[in-house]
């Protein structure tokens, strides 16, 4: 190729991108998004890692350790040793465990769906211990099935101490393995997805509801665990659906319930995106006044519009 036909294809070029300058640039991907979590993971429909943040630092997981006893239990209900409409004795242990709780009593009689919707929706500390000792008779042999299944799926950077939560120097997990987790109930278990997806639920004529942007946005969030500890900071596992493909997602250790909710929900904007699911939205442009002629004795100005 000589010279003079190399240089009119590269002006040739050069007055496309200026006549065209959105095709140019229209598969650009999306600025991946700021956020205040110190662990974050989002998996595509293939379980694709679409964005990640310390995904494989261990971190307390405060709540999201209900996930492990959402699945023993579903998985006894499933295999005929627990029954949704079977009461279940609550023990002194249970009744007395920290908060937050639903306010169950020694030696009360609760049904064990009810349970289920305790730890899933109310994310109630006593509905779980409340649980693992039915299923297993004593919260230790509970745990010690926890940290089993946990070593079977593989989820290396985890350790149960507690079926609930609450703060234990040795109890840990990674974004990565929450992501895992949350998967599989959702994957082995379907009924745990209406549990997950609730709003409300009743027990003792008190009408229990958690409030979550989320499930209103129309980022297609279907199933939703939260959780909280001072040490842990603000929660969550996150499943959406878009166009009928499951999105996975993990947020740990944001400084407010408010940002950990507006981390999700940008993050999740971003997946769409990266996925082909969304189009991204169109860059702003910054606008200005044009300058007014200069009058006499006074100089040119120009404002810029916000």
């Amino acid at each position: 190729m000589n010279g003079v036909h190399a240089t009119g294809l590269l002006l040739s070029l050069l007055v496309t991108l200026l006549a065209f300058p959105s095709a140019a640039f229209a598969q650009t991907s999306p600025r991946p998004p700021l956020l205040s979590a110190e662990a974050v993971l989002l998996l595509d429909p293939e379980g694709r890692t679409v964005f990640a943040k310390n995904a494989g630092g261990e971190r307390a997981p405060a709540s999201l350790v209900k996930l492990m006893t959402l699945y023993l239990a579903c998985e006894a209900l499933e295999a005929g040793r627990a029954d949704m409409d079977q009461a279940v004795t609550i023990s002194r242990h249970a009744a007395t465990t920290p908060r937050y709780r639903m306010g169950l009593r020694a030696g009360q009689q609760v049904p064990f769906q009810v349970l289920l919707e305790g730890v899933a929706i109310a994310s109630a500390n006593d509905a779980a211990t409340a649980l693992a000792e039915h299923l297993a008779g004593d919260e230790a042999t509970f745990v010690s099935w926890m940290n089993d299944k946990a070593q079977e799926f593989g989820l290396n950077g985890t350790y149960f101490a507690n079926p609930h939560g609450l703060p234990h120097p040795s109890q840990r997990s990674t974004a990565r393995d929450l992501a895992d987790l949350t998967g599989r109930l959702l994957r082995d278990h379907p009924n745990s997805r209406p549990l997950l997806g609730g709003q409300t639920f009743v027990f003792n004529g008190r009408v229990y509801a958690r409030h979550i942007p989320l499930f209103s946005d129309p980022g297609g969030v279907q199933a939703l665990k939260t959780g909280f500890t001072n040490e842990a900071g603000y929660n969550l596992s996150v499943s959406a659906w878009r166009n009928g493909q499951q999105f996975l997602m993990i947020v740990l250790g944001s400084r407010s319930r408010a940002q950990s909710f507006l981390d999700a929900k940008r993050l999740l904007r971003f997946g769409f995106v990266e996925s082909g699911l969304e189009v991204p939205p169109e860059p702003k442009a910054t606008r200005r006044r044009p300058v007014r002629a200069r009058r006499a004795g006074r100089p040119a100005t120009s404002t810029t519009v916000r």
